[in-house]
């Protein structure tokens, strides 16, 4: 459940750190320690064949205009808290195959953690997802404050996150796939071309995830997004199981697909959330029938509609409804009312949600 939690979903929405290409503190409200160029490095001799995944097998699902991070950029992002490049470039040599020496950098990350690292090359192998760490720094939480912001490994007690994650990433494939058999399609996610109505396929794949830690006493954000990059936080208060993590993970994704739809939100359902907003304010009784999810900030009220969130937030529990929805309906999971069902403007959004970014398909039944 994702109640009674202090949550910061979506927080940076814009770019509380800016992407890897261009990192130097340029993000809004953040302050990163360092560029680009100086943030890889560290690493000592390894076994390059110590996994049995075939990147030659690599991401045959991945659209063709996205194409697959090099060595480089997987390096800046595997060890971007490093300041210098030199230690890992001498233990995985240029004079390695092309395949073994992405295979090093990966066990140079995950260095004593074999499992973790066989996780994250999975995540390369088959979507094209780089799991690295996020670059230390302070951030403008808003009304959460200051917080601190340090890269975190995934790795021994820590490699349930990363494995939740991976858990997220395969439903994630399986649920499009599954959207895309509803209406007649092959299964393969990929597959989900957009309705005309649609001009850009849902994308949750290849992303840049980050690993972080927040600084005590802060245990928000949960999760962050921009630039087609998201930041986990191992003590995020959201963060404490596979479903959990799934979910936040599939409300992160979506903000960057509002993004890239020319920030569509505001635009589209900015009138609903207004509206709902001035009618209810705080209240929580009355925002009840309009809330896609239940989370709710400490001491306040719905995150939907907490304050200072604005329309976009609202957007991704909107998003995170339909895919619960969807999913239980694809796969004969227990189901609750409809979303669609409740006031007027719940169809307005959902109707606008699924056409926009989910070519028109709702396999919930028509209300009554």
């Amino acid at each position: 459940m994702r109640t009674t939690a202090v949550v910061a979903l979506g927080a940076c929405l814009v770019a509380c750190t800016p992407h890897a290409s261009s990192r130097a503190g340029t993000g809004t409200g953040t302050s990163a320690s360092a560029g680009p160029s100086a943030n890889v490095g560290a690493a000592a001799a390894v076994d390059a064949g110590a996994t049995e995944l075939d990147l030659h097998d690599a991401a045959a699902d991945v659209p063709a205009e996205e194409p697959a991070p090099g060595f480089d950029e997987i390096l800046r992002v595997l060890f971007a808290e490093k300041t210098s490049a030199a230690p890992i470039l001498a233990a995985c040599p240029v004079s390695l195959p092309g395949d073994a020496r992405v295979r090093c950098l990966y066990d140079e990350r995950y260095k004593g953690d074999a499992k973790a690292a066989a996780i994250a090359l999975e995540l390369y192998v088959k979507w094209r997802i780089v799991a690295g760490v996020e670059v230390p720094h302070t951030m403008d939480g808003g009304y959460r404050g200051m917080i601190e912001i340090r890269p975190a490994v995934p790795v021994g007690e820590n490699r349930h996150h990363l494995e939740w994650v991976a858990g997220a990433i395969r439903d994630f494939d399986t649920f499009f796939g599954e959207l895309e058999k509803s209406r007649g399609g092959e299964g393969r996610s990929v597959l989900f071309t957009p309705n005309a109505k649609s001009p850009k396929p849902y994308r949750f794949q290849p992303i840049t995830l980050r690993f972080m830690r927040s600084v005590a006493p802060a245990r928000t954000p949960a999760a962050y997004a921009h630039d087609w990059d998201v930041a986990y936080n191992f003590v995020g208060t959201l963060n404490i199981s596979a479903d959990a993590v799934r979910e936040t993970m599939f409300h992160e994704i979506f903000h960057l697909n509002d993004a890239a739809h020319g920030g569509w939100s505001p635009k589209a359902l900015g009138e609903v959330f207004d509206f709902v907003a001035h009618k209810c304010g705080i209240n929580t009784a009355c925002l009840t029938p309009y809330t896609p999810n239940e989370t709710m900030v400490r001491g306040g009220t719905y995150y939907s509609f907490v304050p200072g969130n604005g329309v976009m937030e609202y957007a991704a529990e909107l998003a995170l409804r339909y895919y619960r929805e969807q999913r239980a309906a694809l796969r004969h999971l227990a189901k609750v009312k409809p979303f669609k069902c409740g006031p007027p403007e719940n169809a307005k959004a959902w109707t606008a949600m699924k056409d926009e970014f989910f070519a028109g398909i709702d396999a919930v039944p028509a209300c009554p």
